[in-house]
């Protein structure tokens, strides 16, 4: 298979110019509002902020009209759970935190609802255009406007200027779910070095579904210091093929 068409490096690099059949297939799915618990894990945790003590599931509204990232995928479940499992008290204090490839915002929208995180310092959900409206309807559905930012960003592109300041990185990067479209992964790859700054962590979360994940991953490695995360459930996770990891600058 090749792109629909092939003119200047620019477009060759622009993810929507490539012909759609090589994107993964995906089930059909009708659109609606799934509720979600993690297991029992999430109506249990409470906010930094008692006086916002959700004690309900995430709502989080699904829809593959404009694309594949408006639906559930296992990764962001498994990320989701380690977060709010691992990181609910103290440790996300006072710390900024990203998630590019958000689609409809599962990620951050579970850490900004269980853990316990700065009013003052927003989560920001990010993705492309055809998933902002979306990730803005999860948002309102949680009702975390304020504490949740969604913002539009293209991979390989700067980071949007909302969102960080020049010169600055975000402390904790969620990522789940982002290798799954080959041509993309040069963009993906770059966007973790323009994000992962010498003090930032990125939680990086991934199903292996064909042989060319691994070649990212083995890409990865190479410019980053990559670790296997341990948690309890890893290995049926890993029989599962999700893989998660810390992923940071190398020093």
């Amino acid at each position: 298979m090749t792109p629909s068409r092939s003119s200047s490096p620019e477009e060759q690099t622009d993810v929507f110019s490539l012909d759609t059949s090589l994107i993964p297939p995906r089930e059909n799915k009708v659109a609606g509002t799934t509720s979600i618990t993690f297991d029992g894990i999430l109506p249990c945790c409470g906010t930094a902020d008692s006086s916002y003590a959700h004690g309900a599931p995430l709502l989080l509204h699904e829809d593959l009209q404009e694309g594949c990232g408006g639906q559930l995928w296992p990764a962001g479940m498994v990320l989701s759970k380690y977060m709010l499992t691992h990181h609910k008290t103290q440790t996300l204090r006072g710390k900024s935190v990203v998630e590019i490839g958000a689609g409809g915002g599962l990620v951050g929208l579970a850490v900004a609802l269980g853990c316990e995180v700065d009013a003052d310092k927003p989560i920001y959900i990010t993705d492309q255009v055809p998933m902002f409206a979306l990730m803005q309807k999860n948002i309102a559905l949680n009702n975390l406007q304020g504490r949740v930012k969604a913002e539009v960003y293209d991979w390989g592109t700067p980071p949007p200027a909302g969102m960080l300041a020049p010169g600055q990185y975000p402390d904790v990067v969620l990522a789940a779910d982002c290798v799954y479209f080959e041509p993309a992964f040069p963009l993906l790859l770059t966007t973790l070095q323009d994000l992962i700054g010498p003090s930032t962590t990125c939680y990086f979360c991934f199903k292996k579904r064909r042989k060319a994940d691994m070649r990212f991953i083995r890409a990865m490695m190479k410019k980053f210091a990559v670790e296997h995360v341990q948690y309890d459930g890893r290995e049926a996770d890993q029989r599962e093929g999700i893989f998660l990891y810390t992923v940071q600058r190398r020093r």
